[in-house]
């Protein structure tokens, strides 16, 4: 009988593809490989955007704003688009996204400031996942199951 489908952040299986350039492995995610086929996506490198890149932040306005101040949300919205295209392909109804990052952020991301203060909120790939229907986790979630 085949698995269920579930998207998940590429970075979280090991993929160095975070805007530093490393991955952050996460154990829930090796639990979740033997129960469940992963589909891995990175909507920011989907987005067009290299690896390592520059830390980018959304601002108040809704912008993706890098620490150099070159606007990249289109290439925020260009990944998040492409993340839900593959999700939708596959059959993926859940997904367990990167915390805190401005694609994946699920409960909160950082303010715009780039000063390390979080708030309350979802990335951008994270919140188009969810208005189309996706239920959608984070690795702090999994974790805590």
């Amino acid at each position: 009988m085949p698995h269920e489908a579930i998207l998940i952040s590429a970075c979280l299986l090991g993929e160095p593809c975070r805007y530093d350039g490393k991955a952050q492995p996460c154990e829930g995610a090796k639990v979740l490989a033997s129960q469940y086929e992963l589909v891995p996506v990175c909507p920011e490198q989907l987005g067009g955007l290299p690896t390592p890149r520059t830390p980018s932040e959304i601002q108040r306005d809704g912008r993706v704003v890098d620490c150099m101040g070159h606007d990249q949300t289109e290439a925020f919205l260009d990944g998040a688009r492409a993340a839900l295209a593959i999700a939708q392909e596959r059959g993926c109804e859940r997904a367990v996204l990167k915390s805190r990052s401005p694609s994946c952020g699920v409960h909160e991301v950082y303010d715009g400031s780039f000063k390390g203060v979080v708030v309350p909120g979802r990335g951008v790939a994270a919140d188009m996942l969810a208005k189309a229907g996706l239920d959608i986790v984070d690795e702090l979630d999994i974790q805590r199951k």
